[in-house]
């Protein structure tokens, strides 16, 4: 599909989005950056301090596994506002821009009667459009004292870029038009890379060693050179990026061995941190809905741009298509409807965000999208032709990683490089879930290689996407 059909889906899509009156709730849709989910104590994190995020589990869903297409936070943010997979949406990588015009749900809700708006980071080029109002991150932004471009009008808003939002997003809502639901997107920096700390935060952790997963070390035995030759490990060369223009150098007296186990400690607990900032924002916004007697009339989500490595595989960022990597938190609150506890197991994608809340909105969707709504799974149905595969790819070449493409079933998961020594591997989820043995010359695994193979081929083709 060509960039002049991406998304210019304009007039002719627009004029038949029909602008009856909206019959959904107000949304509340949090939305942060690296935030992974082995962090958060709704997935069983016990290292993370995520009440609030907790709170929002306990009173709703829970996804258990949500994937993103493209583990990188451009195009998956472009995949979440589109429903569609990079190579149609047209952001493959974090260098390409949102295209003008582009059809995204806050546009199709704004046209069907909701007020909308984004306060946080945008990170997608051009200036937001399709929102009543935006106050966005240049870029990445700042942790410190960040500029915000506020309906096009830069300035500089001191504080702390957790609580610039949070604060910014209740002001918003209490001044908003309330003849109209809102759609009001809740999109946070933390806890991306430098993770600096807000002086909130800064106290919790202190003095504690905080547990190693259990492959930190990993020696990537049985796997691809392409795996092997990247660089974002944990240890010095993180601290060189990351840390050391802030913190100085590694003190000499840490040995050699130990520098790995030395530099995780610094990086999970800042880490750690930044989320937790995150998940205070989120418990602000909760408590002025329940003043303004908002909740029962608000479905609220959270979720993050992708997954994210602690130390896991001795990995940090994200890109590969190993679990922590690709799986991103979903968690959805919907009173009346969504029964508070529940967990859905079967397979979402960041790409069944748009539709997702383009149908809870009443709206109409464009034809042609990728995703598919996840409202059934939350009305307690369990539709028999639910997705059971996913097409996983990767097109940055960055760091030593990409591009890569792969195909994840309920059991099983293929990768295939295309950058180093170009190989496979192959993983049993169900006997291996953290991935440490590579299946793909294993004999006994060869007739399920075939199927993985043949899975990928056709989820490709249906989706029209360029093979490596």
């Amino acid at each position: 599909m060509t960039r002049s059909i991406i998304l210019c889906l304009t007039s002719s899509l627009l004029s038949s989005i029909h602008a009856a009156a909206p019959s959904g709730p107000n949304i509340v849709f949090f939305f942060s950056d690296d935030h992974a989910a082995q962090s958060i104590g709704a997935y069983g994190s016990k290292i993370g301090r995520t009440p609030n995020i907790d709170r929002l589990a306990r009173e709703g869903a829970l996804f258990e596994n949500c994937f993103c297409v493209n583990s990188i936070c451009v195009p998956s943010r472009a995949c979440v506002l589109t429903g569609l997979y990079s190579h149609t949406n047209g952001v493959r990588t974090n260098a390409d821009a949102l295209p003008k015009g582009a059809v995204t749900f806050p546009r199709i809700l704004r046209d069907a009667g909701y007020t909308t708006a984004i306060i946080g980071k945008w990170h997608l080029q051009t200036e937001p459009e399709g929102f009543d109002h935006w106050s966005v991150l240049p870029g990445q932004g700042a942790y410190f004292d960040p500029a915000m471009i506020e309906d096009g009008v830069r300035r500089k808003c001191p504080g702390y870029v957790s609580e610039v939002i949070t604060e910014k997003a209740v002001a918003w809502l209490k001044a908003r038009d309330r003849s109209k639901p809102f759609c009001l997107l809740v999109q946070h920096k933390a806890p991306h890379a430098n993770w600096e700390v807000g002086p909130r935060e800064r106290p919790m952790f202190e003095g504690e060693m905080i547990p190693e997963p259990e492959n930190l070390r990993d020696d990537f035995a049985g796997r691809t050179e392409a795996v092997r030759s990247h660089r974002l490990f944990v240890g010095r060369p993180q601290w060189e990026l990351h840390f050391k223009k802030r913190f100085g150098d590694i003190p000499a007296d840490v040995p050699e061995p130990d520098v790995r186990g030395w530099v995780y400690q610094k990086y999970i607990r800042d880490y750690l941190r930044c989320a937790a900032s995150v998940d205070a924002g989120v418990g602000q916004i909760l408590d002025y809905l329940e003043s303004d007697r908002l909740t029962d009339k608000t479905l609220v989500i959270y979720s993050s741009d992708q997954g994210f490595f602690l130390g896991e595989h001795g990995l940090y960022d994200k890109r590969l298509m190993y679990e922590e990597s690709i799986r991103m938190p979903l968690v959805v609150r919907w009173p009346g409807v969504t029964r508070a506890g529940t967990r859905i197991g079967e397979m979402a994608l960041n790409v069944d965000f748009a539709p997702t809340l383009i149908d809870v909105g009443g709206a109409n969707a464009p034809g042609g999208l990728h995703g598919r709504s996840l409202a059934p799974l939350l009305r307690g149905e369990r539709p028999g032709d639910w997705r059971t595969a996913f097409y996983y790819r990767f097109y940055e070449e960055a760091y030593g990683i990409g591009p890569i493409e792969g195909v994840r079933t309920m059991t099983h998961k293929l990768i295939r490089y295309g950058f180093a020594d170009r190989g496979a591997e192959m993983y049993d989820l169900r006997t291996d879930p953290k991935e440490m043995r590579n299946l793909i010359s294993d004999p006994s695994a060869a007739a399920v290689s075939v199927e993985m193979s043949k899975e990928l081929a056709r989820l490709r083709d249906q989706l029209g996407a360029p093979g490596l």
